[in-house]
């Protein structure tokens, strides 16, 4: 069976958990940060479960991270 190519884009945005679910950044971070307090940046940083309506799809587009 032939190999399948990753999506450039989906590789530098997701990675998997240990679990297998993938990983992504939280929105809202890059633009005007005097705007938003220190406790929403705070939580922004880190990084969180993608929706579950996504999950296969985003499977299907990083097939070997």
């Amino acid at each position: 069976m032939p190999k399948i190519k990753t999506h450039s884009g989906a590789k530098k945005r997701f990675k998997l958990s240990k679990n297998g679910k993938p990983m992504r950044a939280h929105a809202y971070t890059s633009h005007q940060p005097r705007l938003k307090t220190q406790k929403r940046k705070r939580g922004l940083r880190g990084t969180t479960v993608a929706d579950s309506t996504n999950q296969r799809q985003i499977k299907r587009l990083i097939p070997y991270k």
